[in-house]
């Protein structure tokens, strides 16, 4: 397969599948859902953690309950965008808990980020001291969302 990118059939869809929406199923509820017994279905999950396609298992969070309503989309212009200027900022960037995403874009500017702050003036000492501070940012833009219509951690995985 092309990009690192892992050859699966319907069962590892399935399993895929069913463990977007229920991370801590048991091997064998998992098994008696996709229709194949547990060794087979513990096989395949070991190796779909192996190639890399699970990467991990975690708990999801409603962030309104946490007190980190506040989520901004910022837009971040670079001064400089070579190699080695965008893996300083990548690796800087990576560092900010606060931003929960970050993504090259491409577009008159360089990266967007999703950051999330329990309210304005706490965001406004990230984008001043944090993001503001990052390697080689020439400019921000900030747009402050109103209400989240969708938000998934994967969308459809089959």
């Amino acid at each position: 397969m092309q990009n690192g990118q892992v050859a699966l059939d319907r069962f590892d869809h399935a399993i895929l599948e069913v463990l977007s929406g229920e991370g801590r199923i048991s091997v064998t509820d998992l098994a008696k859902r996709i229709g194949l017994s547990k060794s087979p279905t513990q096989a395949r999950l070991r190796r779909l953690e192996a190639e890399g396609v699970i990467t991990g298992y975690c708990a999801l969070m409603d962030p309104i309950r946490l007190g980190l309503d506040h989520v901004a989309f910022v837009e971040v212009k670079l001064s400089d965008t070579r190699e080695t200027a965008l893996r300083a900022f990548n690796a800087a960037v990576s560092a900010i808990g606060e931003v929960e995403q970050a993504h090259m874009i491409a577009s008159n500017f360089d990266y967007l980020l999703k950051v999330r702050t329990r309210d304005m003036a706490a965001y406004r000492s990230v984008l001043g001291e944090k993001i503001s501070a990052l390697p080689h940012v020439a400019s921000t833009s900030t747009y402050v969302a109103m209400q989240a219509v969708k938000e998934t951690a994967l969308g459809d995985v089959t």
